[in-house]
C-alpha cells in the first residue's frame, strides 16, 4: 500500500484533540483528594472506568479516521458531535456510584453510536471485502457498547451498572481481537504514532498543571525543582522512545499493540501526576503516597518496554538497560519508605528517573555512533 504510507494529521483532528485537555483535567481531579490518606477504592476505580471510555473511545476515533477518513462535511460533522458529548461526558460522573453516573452512561452510549454510525456508513461506502469485515467487527463492537451503556444509564440498578461495566471491558479488549482482518488493511503507522504522541503531550501538560503550585512565590524551594527535573527526565524518557529509538516507518501493522500499550503510560502518568502533590501533603499516607508515586513510574516505564518491540532493528533496548531501569526504580521505591523527609523524597525519585534518563541516553548515543 505505496501510496498510504503516511498520512497528514489534520486541523479537524487537532481540533478534536481539545476537548481532552479538559477531559483529562477533569478525570484526573476525581483522585486528587485524599480520605484518611488515601484514595477511596470506588474512587479510583471509577477513575479508571472513565479513563477507559474516554482514551477507548478516542482510539477508535483515532483508527477510523486512519483508515477511512477523509475531509468530507460527513466526518467532520460527526468529529463536531463527538466534541460536544466529549464535552458533557467530562462533566457527568463524579468520584461515588450516584446517579451522575447513569448520566455519564449514557452520555458515553451516545458517544459510542456516533462511532458506529461512522463505521455502519463505512461498511457500505467501501468496495474491497476485507474493509466491509473491518467495519462490520468495529460496527458489532460499537454497538455491542451501545446498547450496554444505555441500559446502565436508563435501568441505573446494581444489574445495569453490572451490563455497562461487563460492555466497557468487553468492548475495550475486543479491538485487540479483530488483527485477522486489520492485518489485511495495516494502519499508517507513522500517523498513529503521531497522534498518540500529542495524547501523551497532553497528559504531560496535565501534570505540569498539576506541580504549578509549587512554583509561587510562597512555595518555590529546592523540591519544587526537583519536582519538575522528575517530570522531565520522564518526558525525556518518552520521548527518546518514541522520537529515536522507535521506527515510524513500519509497515503491515495493526497499530493494537502500540495503542495498548499507551494504556500503561496514561495511566502511569496520572498516578504520578497526583502522587507528586501527596508525597507533600502531611494527612496522606506515607506508604500509601510513595507506593502510588513508584507505581505510577513503574507503569510508565512498562509502556516503554513495551514499545521496544517497534524500535528500529539495531535500537532494540538490552537486558543491561532494563536490569538498570528495574533495579534504580525498585530501590529507590525501598529507601522511600524510610524519608518522611519531604525534600529527600524529590531528591531520592528524582535520582532514580534521571538515572534511567540518562541509561537510555547513552544506549541510543552509543548505538547511533
Amino acid at each position: 500500500m505505496a501510496n498510504t504510507l503516511t498520512k497528514r494529521v489534520s486541523l479537524i483532528e487537532l481540533f478534536y484533540d481539545l476537548v481532552f485537555v479538559y477531559m483529562v483535567s477533569q478525570a484526573t481531579g476525581l483522585i486528587h483528594h485524599l480520605h484518611h490518606g488515601v484514595i477511596n477504592l470506588t474512587t479510583l476505580g471509577i477513575f479508571f472506568l472513565v479513563i477507559i471510555v474516554f482514551i477507548n473511545s478516542w482510539m477508535v476515533q483515532m483508527v477510523f479516521t486512519n483508515r477511512y477518513g477523509q475531509s468530507s462535511w460527513t466526518n467532520i460533522v460527526f468529529s463536531f458531535i463527538d466534541m460536544a458529548i466529549v464535552l458533557y461526558m467530562s462533566n457527568a460522573f463524579t468520584a461515588t456510584f450516584d446517579q451522575n453516573l447513569a448520566t455519564f452512561f449514557i452520555a458515553a452510549g451516545l458517544l459510542s453510536l456516533t462511532l458506529c454510525l461512522q463505521y455502519l456508513i463505512t461498511y457500505f461506502q467501501v468496495k474491497k471485502e476485507v474493509d466491509k469485515k473491518i467495519a462490520a467487527a468495529f460496527t458489532r463492537i460499537l454497538g455491542f457498547r451501545t446498547v450496554t451503556l444505555l441500559i446502565g444509564g436508563l435501568f441505573y440498578n446494581p444489574f445495569g451498572i453490572s451490563i455497562a461495566l461487563v460492555g466497557i471491558i468487553i468492548s475495550w479488549i475486543a479491538p485487540g481481537f479483530t488483527g485477522k482482518y486489520t492485518h489485511q488493511h495495516p494502519i499508517i503507522f507513522s500517523h498513529i504514532l503521531e497522534r498518540l504522541t500529542a495524547l501523551i503531550i497532553v497528559m504531560f501538560g496535565e501534570t505540569i498543571v498539576g506541580i504549578a503550585s509549587y512554583f509561587t512565590q510562597s512555595s518555590l524551594s529546592w523540591p519544587s525543582i526537583l519536582i519538575f527535573t522528575v517530570v522531565v527526565g520522564l518526558f525525556f524518557t518518552y520521548i527518546v522512545e518514541f522520537d529515536h529509538l522507535i521506527d515510524e516507518h513500519r509497515a503491515k501493522e495493526t497499530g493494537n499493540l502500540l495503542i495498548y500499550l499507551h494504556y500503561f503510560i496514561l495511566f502511569g502518568l496520572s498516578l504520578v501526576t497526583v502522587a507528586l502533590k501527596f508525597i507533600s501533603e502531611p494527612e496522606a499516607n506515607h506508604i500509601f503516597a510513595i507506593t502510588f508515586l513508584y507505581g505510577g513510574i513503574t507503569l510508565f516505564y512498562l509502556g516503554l518496554a513495551i514499545a521496544n518491540y517497534y524500535n528500529k532493528t539495531h535500537l532494540k533496548v538490552n537486558s543491561v538497560v532494563k536490569t538498570i531501569f528495574v533495579f534504580s526504580t525498585l530501590a529507590g521505591y525501598l529507601c522511600s519508605f524510610k524519608i518522611y523527609d519531604f525534600g529527600w523524597l524529590t531528591f531520592v525519585v528524582a535520582i532514580v528517573v534521571l538515572i534511567n534518563a540518562v541509561t537510555l541516553v547513552r544506549f541510543l548515543t552509543k548505538r547511533m555512533n
